[in-house]
């Protein structure tokens, strides 16, 4: 659908298109009742019959229509025109923060930590009034030339209090951004929009992401199971104040990170104004010098004490001097029966049942100790190991520690059924099982990537049991030739083409003197060729201006044969072939028909529907 030049709700002028996500294409307009630049996004057309996709693009517009912050893009209108679903809002003269980054990698740390701070200063304010942004990444932050930042894109925005979320398990949120929390699958709250703002503060000062991967799911496992460099490894200017504030905000554990954007604010500026010394705040066991106390100076009376303590001293050295010869007696009888007990092999008992081990290290003279673990390679209640290892000399009398198998450890494995394949590997990891093997198979009632069953079913297995599963495919696709679409306006084209399950691109427009504006004149795959559903086709739209219109007179002649005739006359131009006249005339009347044309044309004309004329125009 051609929007440049639209006039949505008979207010808003389309001037240019700025960009688009998965969901929505953002434009640039005009508000012509108060004369002001706007931002206009608008529901892309494929989902226009999708409720959920709806209730989403709405639930932004409510999200955001009850927040007020200069650093937040403010809302203005939504409205709803036809098939046409649109947010009005606030239009920002600049760029997106990743663009930012990439045209300016040497920023100082006191503008990244200003910039940082505004964003803080947004989210604050979204938490306080009970909004999660739960998608903040540099594409969803605007900066303008001085660097006033606008935090925008509330599109998968939640209330806090909510829990829709966890009813579905879906991921929400760009994966190299994305929570700890939100790759499992938990509710994400305040501080998971600060643990997101925090990889982006990590990305302005290095440069780099904190963790990459081969796919999402790979990059999602990361956030939950790895630490990322730190950031002076990558970039040694950073200040460790400052590494500090980043590593705190990015701690797996919300209760460990900041509580609040204010809190991260904070510590941010402290960071770069410098604080006093290293010590951290609250350190009250810092090392303290404790005056000592004042020698009395009484020398009567210090010697008068010292003569009634003389005898009192005699008796306790001669006291303790016994109980030292005491002890040294029964350390030496000790060491004596230590040294002349017996050395024998001890007996290797790995793998038998622990009752009778511990029955065979009895007699042999050993005493035993158990330890129990969970093992998935020995049986529950065999033996595993032994120290003293088997064979080895020990004294009789010695304690051999066993480790004594447990079974393997049982864990839940989950439903995955009617999850995306994603969400399903994500599941399985964090429960505690592999997926040893992925069949994929047509099915007419599961989307591409949902789980349609899986070996073994849910229950209780031992831990890292491998998975097999079967994901769908989708239906299986149709052949088709390719039809021609040349010539056929543009919404015409699509419609044609969307009713046989074909993805169209978006058009591209160039000038043509032979199209008018609005047709098709280029089409990829060409007419005829072979193609399934689903495949992907590319259409180029003339922008006109188009052959010029001309007109010609047209003159036939009714029979005079005493009866009333059926005339109709068709053209065929540019526009393909249409009927132009059709009317009953009375015999021997001539009718002179003046018809319009566009580009080359040919003319047919019918009496009582017999081809009588065909000509060129």
């Amino acid at each position: 659908m051609v929007m440049i030049g639209r006039l949505l709700g008979n207010r808003y002028e389309i001037l240019e298109q700025l960009g688009g996500g998965g969901m929505a294409l953002v434009y640039k307009a005009k508000d012509t009742f108060l004369n002001r630049l706007v931002t206009i996004k608008i529901l892309r057309h494929e989902y226009v019959s999708d409720t959920d996709f709806i209730r989403r693009f709405r639930r932004e517009a409510q999200a955001v229509a009850s927040l007020s912050h200069p650093n937040i893009v403010n809302i203005h209108d939504v409205g709803q025109e036809d098939d046409t679903h649109y947010l009005v809002m606030e239009y920002i003269d600049g760029d997106n923060l990743k663009n930012f980054i990439r045209s300016n990698p040497n920023l100082s740390q006191e503008k990244i930590v200003n910039i940082v701070r505004q964003i803080c200063d947004a989210l604050q304010h979204a938490h306080e009034n009970n909004i999660v942004h739960r998608d903040v990444k540099p594409h969803n932050i605007l900066i303008t030339g001085d660097q006033r930042v606008k935090l925008t894109d509330f599109g998968i925005a939640l209330e806090a209090s909510t829990g829709t979320i966890t009813s579905t398990e879906t991921i929400v949120g760009s994966v190299h951004y994305i929570s700890p929390e939100q790759a499992k699958g938990i509710t994400p709250g305040p501080q998971s929009d600060i643990y997101s703002l925090g990889v982006v503060l990590y990305e302005m000062l290095t440069g780099q992401l904190p963790f990459k991967g081969d796919g999402p799911v790979a990059v999602a496992l990361k956030h939950v199971q790895e630490q990322p460099k730190l950031p002076s490894e990558i970039n040694p200017e950073i200040s460790k104040d400052l590494e500090r504030v980043v590593m705190k905000a990015m701690e797996k554990d919300p209760q460990n990170r900041y509580q609040t954007a204010e809190q991260f604010s904070r510590d941010l500026l402290q960071a770069v104004q410098g604080t006093e010394g290293d010590r951290e705040p609250g350190d009250d066991f810092a090392t303290q010098v404790l005056p000592g106390s004042v020698p009395l100076k009484e020398d009567e009376k210090n010697d008068e004490r010292k003569e009634k303590r003389r005898p009192k001293a005699v008796k306790a050295v001669v006291i303790a001097s016994l109980l030292i010869l005491s002890l040294l007696a029964g350390a030496a009888l000790a060491v004596y029966n230590f040294i002349n007990v017996p050395e024998v092999t001890v007996p290797d008992v790995e793998g038998l049942v622990a009752e009778d081990a511990k029955t065979i290290l009895n007699k042999a003279g050993f005493k035993a100790s158990m330890e129990r673990v969970h093992s998935n390679e020995v049986a529950e209640g065999r033996v595993i190991s032994q120290n003293p290892e088997p064979d080895k000399k020990a004294k009789q009398g010695r304690t051999v520690e066993l480790t004594v198998s447990l079974g393997p450890e049982l864990k839940t494995l989950p439903d995955v059924r009617n999850h995306m394949l994603s969400d399903a590997k994500i599941m399985l990891h964090n429960a505690g099982f592999d997926y040893e093997h992925i069949e994929e198979v047509f099915d007419e009632s599961k989307e591409a990537g949902i789980v349609i069953d899986q070996y073994p079913a849910p229950g209780k297995y031992p831990q890292g049991t491998a998975v097999n599963l079967t994901v769908s495919k989708g239906p299986e696709l149709q052949n088709y030739t390719m039809p021609n679409v040349i010539g056929l306006f543009e919404d015409e084209g699509r419609k044609q083409l969307s009713d046989l399950n074909l993805i169209v691109k978006p058009s591209r427009y160039q000038w043509s003197e032979k199209y008018l504006a609005g047709q098709i004149m280029g089409q990829d795959p060409q007419p005829g060729a072979e193609i399934t559903a689903e495949s992907s086709v590319s259409l180029v739209v003339s922008r006109g201006p188009g052959p010029p219109k001309r007109s010609s007179d047209v003159t036939t002649e009714i029979p005079d044969d005493g009866k009333e005739h059926l005339l109709k006359i068709y053209i065929s131009d540019i526009r393909g072939e249409d009927l132009v006249y059709k009317s009953k005339h009375a015999p021997g009347e001539v009718v002179v028909k003046r018809i319009e044309y566009y580009g080359a044309a040919a003319v047919k004309v019918y009496i009582d529907d017999k081809l009588e004329l065909e000509e060129s125009l």
